[in-house]
Formats: C-alpha cells, structure tokens, sequence
C-alpha cells in the first residue's frame, strides 16, 4: 500500500471530548515495534484515533515511507524510550531480537498482539513467553483477534470487541482505554492464563458451525439416496428406463426442500423438549443434559442453514422448464395429446394444487429470509427482547405452519395413491412432516390455558415440592413458624 493510502485517514480523528474517561488515553505517545502489515495498520488507526505514534525498526529510513506521515519512524532503542505502552507487533520467534532492549524495556507495558498458526502449537502462549523474557515489563495480551483490516475499516460495520488479558490491573485499564478511543470494546478476560485461549480464538473455523453443518449432510445424504432409490434406481430396475439425468437438478431439487424443512423444525424441536423437562421436573433451575443445551445453543446455525437450503430450492426450481430433459417431455406430451386428439388436458384439482404449494412456498421463503436477516448482528441489536423474541418464536413458528402446509399441498392425495409408493416406500414428503407436525402439536398443546400457566409460573421461579416458610401466631400470642409446600 502506497505512502498515500495508508496516510489518509479512513476514519478521521475522534474527539474525546464528550467522554471524560477518555481523556486520559487520548493524546498519549504509544509505541509500535514491527514493520509489517499489521504494525503499520495499527499505527495509522492509532494516528487517526488522536495518538502520538512512535514506530520502531530496525531499518527505518527504509520503512518510513510505508507508514503515515504523522507517525515517527526510528530505531527501536528510541522509540521504546519515548513512550511507556509498547505494541509487540512482530512474531513469536522474533522475540529474542529484542533482549537487547531489556534495559530500556524495564518498567514498560508491553501489548503482545500475535498469533500462532497452529491451535496450541505451543505449550506456553506467546503473551507468557513474551512475559518470561522480559520479567521487568507488564505484558497485557490484546488485539490479536483483530484484522489489519478492521484496524483500517474501523468498527463502523459492527462491535468488533477486544479481549484482554494481564495479571496488572492497572496495564489492563491503560490498553482497555486505547481500545476505546480507538473505537473498538475491550473486553476483560481476567489473568494472563487466558492469553492461550484469546490466541487459539482466531486460528478456529466456524467452531459453532460444524455440528448443524454435519447435521446438515448427513440429512441430505440420508435423503438424497432415498430419493435416488426412489426416482432413479426403481425406473431402472421395474421398467429398464435410465432416469440417471435426474440425479443433478431434480433429485437434488427434491433433497433441498426436505432437508430445509427438517432442519427448521430442528430449531424449535429443543424449545419443546426444555419445555417437557420443565414441566415434568417442576422446575426451571434443574439443568438440561449437555446434548440438549448444546442443541439450544446451536439453533441460530440451524435456521440459516435451514434457510440455505430452501433458497437453493427456490433457485433450482426456477431452473427446472430450462432442463432440455424437460423441453423433451413437454414435445412428448403434446404429441401424444395430437395423436389421441385430445383438445385439452387441463385437470382443475391439479392446477389449484400448485397455485397454492408455489404461493404458500414464496410466503414460507419470505419469513425464513426475514428470520435469516434478524439474525445478524446489526439487525438483531437494533430491536429489543420483545421485538427480537416475536420475529424468532413467533413468525419463526408461523413459517414453519406455512412450510407444512406448503408440504401438505404439494403431496395433496398423492400420499394415498398406491402407485406413488416405490418399492413399498413411502413419498419422501411423507416422512419429513413426522418432526415438524410432533413440534406443532406440542406448541398448541403448550397454549392450553392450564398448561400455559403451570408453565409461565415455572419459569417466573416457581418450583414443586419446594417448601416456604410462614409465621403463625401461637395461643400465648407468640408468633412460631412453620412450613408449607408450595404446592398447597
């Protein structure tokens, strides 16, 4: 990046003015030790944030040019003796070029920023490695969950928090208030045994993803070969017709839908199952089995792969008339029809049939988008608990209605049409409305006045078979306590 684009200001300075627990950050000489991409991104957000920054390398008129004009290149040795806040913005193996700087490091906070390649690559992490080289300097961990990107971007596209950790407090409050006033949220971690952990953070991929990832295969895989069985291999093998031409666009098509419409009642599948617990146990402080709370908490992931994959069905759908296969078979159709000189095939049941499965689709596809984009970090901050509790419970409920009913119309009376049933296996929409109907059963069951109240009391802290105290007044006029069941 040239001298010019990493001297323009992305952001602009931000004033501190209006937050006096600021002040004291703002305006302060911070130190920067590295050259490289992160370093000269860190030292150009902390000039347009207000800062003084003193960069130090080792070859600095040869580096100069790469970073702001606002910020002061020199040699290490003097930019570590002009500021008492160190960013340590080089790798791990470099570190022992910096012992030559022991001396004038005595005293200082230095702020490790780096990462390893590998989960645990090492048994210490690199802020406690950082820490026993220099064991007169105060090392806080931070920033290295984030991007030279999002250091030049800025936080305006959402919360991008930073976690710190230090066994100094007082080091913990001086880089939380430079995160601060560099727009970004620090966010305590508490002692340097936690460094470990912040440094394997950003070497993790999508750790909240893999299992509704994997449940998600193995649904359409369990679905896909059933739907092959049933359209490809059964022709095959009843009528020596090859239907292979099917596998890519209309076997899938058919997989997409029930997958989608599984994983969706997945997502609210738990939400019953904590109910049934609650209401059985009488309580709500009993703790759920770890397979169930690790089913909660993956809901949010479910739902948008759920919704993934109706939207992929709603785009293979559309691609089904430009299939030459089916160009064929409308030119089949319209031959035979001039050979029975039929006039016309126009069946009524059929038509409304599929106005209203393609209707209902589209609405069911428009509430999961709704409930895909609520789910976004900037969406879902700007409503409150109620409003964000309606759009998830409530319309995430009513789409899934739409979505059986939009399974329902397109079986319509083909579930009691023996031919439809191949190799005495049932139509694949037939055993994907099992778990969505036994959710929505529970749901309505759950509104029943005296169920519903047994159950809101319960969640309010109301617990059976729990015993509270009461205070009687005695013959002599005393008062003597006593116990109840909260039952009674």
């Amino acid at each position: 990046m040239s001298r010019g684009d990493m001297a323009k200001p992305l952001l602009g300075h931000r004033s501190t003015e209006g937050d006096p627990s600021l002040t004291p950050a703002a305006g302060r000489t911070v130190g920067v030790l590295g050259s490289g991409d992160f370093a000269r991104s860190l030292a150009m957000r902390l000039v347009c944030s207000g800062f003084k920054v003193v960069v130090g390398s080792r070859n600095p008129k040869r580096k100069a040019s790469l970073f702001p004009s606002a910020a002061e290149v020199t040699f290490q040795a003097e930019a570590v003796k002009k500021t008492d806040v160190i960013f340590v913005a080089v790798f791990r193996e470099h570190y022992s070029t910096l012992c030559d700087l022991a001396d004038v490091l005595v005293g200082k906070i230095l702020v490790d920023v780096s990462n390893n390649t590998e989960i645990n690559h090492h048994k210490e992490s690199n802020a406690e490695y950082l820490a026993s080289l220099f064991p007169a300097c105060t090392v806080v961990k931070g920033f290295n969950v984030i991007s030279a990107w999002t250091l030049q971007s800025g936080a305006r596209d959402g919360n991008k928090q930073v976690l710190i950790c230090s066994n100094n407090q007082e080091a913990k409050r001086t880089v939380a208030e430079i995160a601060q006033v560099m727009g970004f949220t620090p966010v305590d971690m508490g002692c340097m045994s936690s460094a470990c952990e912040i440094e394997n953070i950003p070497l993790r991929l999508l750790p909240a993803w893999k299992i509704p990832i994997f449940l998600a295969l193995g649904l359409f895989l369990c679905f896909f070969t059933y739907n092959l069985i049933r359209q490809v291999i059964h022709p095959y093998i009843r009528e020596q017709k090859n239907k292979l031409y099917k596998i890519p666009i209309e076997v899938v098509n058919t997989t997409l839908p029930c997958v989608s419409y599984v994983m969706l009642s997945l997502v609210y599948l738990p939400g019953v199952l904590a109910a049934c617990s609650q209401l059985y146990y009488g309580t709500k402080y009993r703790r759920f089995p770890d397979w169930l709370d690790q089913w909660l908490q993956h809901r949010k992931q479910i739902g948008l792969l759920s919704f993934f994959c109706a939207a992929l069905h709603a785009v293979y759908s559309l691609c089904l008339p430009m299939r030459r296969s089916h160009r064929y078979l409308l030119i089949e159709t319209a031959v035979k029809q001039a050979v029975e000189k039929k006039m016309t095939i126009w069946v009524e049941e059929e038509v409304w049939r599929m106005e209203i499965y393609i209707s209902v689709g589209i609405i069911a596809l428009g509430l999961l988008s709704l409930l895909a984009i609520t789910s976004l970090p900037s969406i879902a901050n700007s409503l409150n608990w109620r409003e964000f509790s309606f759009v998830q419970s409530t319309l995430g409920f009513i789409a899934l209605v739409i979505s059986t009913l939009h399974t329902l119309t397109y079986g319509w009376s083909r579930a009691f049409d023996e031919n439809q049933y191949k190799f005495y296996l049932p139509p694949t929409y037939t055993l994907t409305l099992l778990v969505p109907c036994t959710v929505i059963i529970a749901k309505v069951i759950f509104t029943l006045p005296c169920i519903q109240h047994r159950l809101l009391r319960i969640r309010r802290g109301w617990e059976k078979g729990r015993y509270v105290k009461f205070v009687l007044p005695s013959a002599t006029g005393e008062f003597s306590s006593g116990e109840t069941s909260s039952n009674v």
